[in-house]
């Protein structure tokens, strides 16, 4: 255990001593990006000496999320700053967001030291009565080293505490030392927080800048604008696999179907990346490297060749070797694309035969048009589903746009207009001019039967825009949580010059429902409320640092495209009759509750008698949560609760599909009618 600890010591120190220094063009991306931004943005607000502030605190926020790392003299020094960010940038200097970035990488050692040597060397009594503060964005920066210090303290006795109670309650007899696998977190916890070079760095000063303006107007990096464009094109170039970072290496946690990995067959799940070599260069160490810098160096053009150097999965003491030459390839994601299916729910002795689609994002290429090779399209793709759906005879469809956190502003009015013959979808409003964007005259609807929408608190802008629209037309019955996250603003990337140079994205428009409303911090309500575990958590546009607010507008000229809005009443009161006497749905519910008291919690006692007690309360919720690194962002947290519920019994999902057999009933079967003409 000694030896790990010196050996991390001295890992850590030379990780976090590496300098990161901008590069001499670096002024002139953030001059740039300072001169365009009070132009572009919907805003059109100055860069001042209030945006400065705002900037100043975004980047200690950035690095120093929880107030655990800086000290209150750090803050006091670096306040020199606080109103000179917006004149330091228009000149062409970016030192200060180097500056704050040194500072942070010499305190993390100081903590990370400290932790890393009480875990070797300290004794733990677990009778204290004391306590750990759960919450601490807001709490004040601890004033001295010996209270910062104390903070880790119950850090870590926090973690062992944690670990040690799990083992006793499952009975484990797994030796492994609990400390020895802390020490193994904390210097991977130091990688990932100090792991950006000089252009990650430039990134975070930048888009420290960008946020006073809005949470969603950022500044790209060139490699963030290749991860941006991959994400919309549902494609990346590289091998094929999921990796995370286990001690020290790139585990492969997944293969993609269809990939040169799995297309080569010798590499397998759980074989380990310890070097990478680039056609025929040097074979580079990645052992303990940034993450993000070893994925980068695996990802390549298509057809080019990389060498792996595989730790293989037999071989748990990591001395085995080989290398494995493999041929970079386009990779389809499929895992964000639509899926669908035919359901048969049964109510009483009726059979109904429904479609159901997931959409976990608006994809959509922006470099390509339709019938080109690779071009993909989240309304297409939806409507090749109607259209099996329509085959096959099916009478309403559930469209789940829950965890969909939006995308191609197009794809939305696209996948509007299967569903809708003609009208308005939504309303753009600019810093000069208010315009509807319409579906296009003659316009083929794909489905004219009932439909379902679900959303949740992580459905968001394109998702929202979808959801309104069909709501405020009368073409669907929305369903899910008490409301969507609330974003409804509309981005543009700009270039700022040469590739090197990176893009902007910026807020540059917000957009309305046709009745005139902004979604903006308000999201969409549903007509029939079945909350998510979501649904107890403190995420949407309104918790995130200057959101732009709620505002209305003049509603534009639609008509009602269906009648659904007549169905609300009596299909709240079927589904409520049925759903307070099913004993799944009540758990559910006492799940949400308990999500939320623990969403709620501020504190946690680090007694073994109390806290045994609570771990045992809390097991059933945080095994749904599958999560238990109290480092993640809430975002994270909220990402993987929406991806694991859907592995589980989806008791939300199984009521919608019931309000939609009984909207069936009601309507008896009725279609919407085919429109003739425009809008009245």
């Amino acid at each position: 255990m000694r030896t790990l600890f010196a050996f991390t010591l001295c890992l850590i120190a030379s990780l976090l001593s590496a300098e990161v220094k901008p590069k001499p063009y670096y002024g002139k991306i953030a001059k740039r990006v300072a001169e365009n931004i009070p132009l572009t943005h919907v805003l059109q607000s100055p860069l001042d000496d209030i945006a400065s502030a705002k900037a100043w605190t975004n980047l200690v926020s950035y690095y120093d999320f929880d107030r655990s790392v800086f000290l209150k003299s750090d803050l006091d020094e670096l306040s020199k700053h606080l109103k000179t960010i917006d004149d330091e940038v228009l000149a062409g200097n970016v030192n200060f967001g180097y500056e704050v970035r040194d500072l942070y990488v010499k305190r993390l050692q100081e903590r990370i030291d400290f932790a890393t040597n009480l875990l070797v060397n300290a004794v733990w009594d677990f009778n204290v009565e004391e306590s750990i503060g759960l919450k601490r964005k807001e709490a004040p920066w601890p004033e001295t080293k010996e209270e910062a210090e104390d903070l880790w303290r119950k850090r870590i006795k926090n973690e062992l505490l944690v670990a040690k109670i799990n083992r006793e309650i499952d009975k484990s007899t797994n030796e492994v030392d609990v400390a020895e696998n802390l020490v193994k977190k904390y210097r991977q916890f130091a990688i990932a927080m100090t792991e950006g070079d000089e252009e990650e760095v430039l990134q975070a000063y930048l888009s420290a800048i960008t946020h006073t303006y809005d949470p969603h107007t950022d500044y790209f990096s060139p490699a963030s604008k290749e991860d941006f464009d991959m994400d919309m094109n549902l494609k990346l170039c590289g091998i094929g696999a999921v990796l995370q970072m286990d001690d020290g290496a790139l585990k492969i946690e997944e293969i993609m179907p269809g990939s040169p990995l799995a297309k080569d067959g010798r590499i397998k799940e759980g074989d380990k990346i310890s070097a990478v070599k680039e056609g025929n260069g040097e074979l580079e160490d990645i052992m303990w490297q940034p993450m993000k810098k070893s994925v980068r160096k695996i990802r390549g053009p298509k057809g080019s060749k990389v060498t792996l150097e595989i730790i293989p999965r037999s071989d748990p003491s990591g001395m085995t070797r080989k290398l494995y030459e493999l041929t970079r390839d386009e990779i389809d994601l499929e895992d964000q694309a639509a899926t669908g299916r035919v359901e048969r729910v049964t109510i009483g002795n009726t059979t109904t035969k429904l479609g159901y689609i997931y959409l976990p994002a608006f994809y959509g290429s922006m470099d390509k048009r339709p019938g080109q090779k690779g071009y993909r399209s989240a309304a297409m793709d939806v409507a090749k589903y109607i259209a099996d759906f329509n085959s096959e005879a099916v009478k309403g469809i559930v469209l789940d746009l829950r965890g969909n956190g939006g995308g191609s502003l197009r794809e939305a009015v696209m996948l509007s207009a299967l569903f809708v013959a003609q009208g308005p979808v939504v309303q753009i409003r600019d810093s000069r001019t208010v315009a509807p964007l319409p579906i296009p005259p003659g316009n083929p609807v794909a489905f004219r039967k009932p439909l379902v929408v679900m959303i949740d608190r992580l459905s968001a802008s394109a998702s929202e825009i979808v959801a309104a629209h069909l709501q405020d037309t009368g073409r669907a019955i929305i369903v899910g949580d008490s409301k969507s996250h609330g974003k409804g603003t509309v981005q543009t990337v700009m270039g700022l010059g040469p590739e090197k140079y990176g893009s902007m994205k910026v807020t540059t428009a917000r957009f309305y429902r046709i009745d005139g409303r902004s979604t903006q911090v308000a999201g969409v309500k549903p007509d029939i409320h079945l909350p998510s575990l979501l649904d107890s958590l403190d995420i949407g546009e309104d918790k995130l640092p200057n959101a732009l607010p709620f505002t209305r507008i003049l509603a534009a000229d639609y008509s009602l495209a269906w009648d659904a809005h007549n169905y609300i009443s009596e299909l709240k009161k079927l589904s409520a009759a049925r759903l307070e006497k099913d004993e799944r749905y009540l758990k559910h519910l006492e799940n949400v509750a308990g999500m939320l008291e623990l969403s709620e919690r501020e504190s946690a006692p680090l007694s073994w008698k109390e806290r045994y007690r609570m771990q045992l309360r809390d097991r059933e919720l945080r095994e749904l949560d599958d999560e238990d690194d109290e480092d993640d962002s809430e975002s994270k947290k909220s990402s993987k609760l929406h991806r694991n519920q859907r592995k589980k019994d989806d008791v939300v999902l199984d009521e919608a599909f019931k309000i939609l057999s009984d909207m069936i009933r009601l309507s008896k079967g009725s279609e919407m009618p085919i429109m003739r003409g425009w809008w009245m």
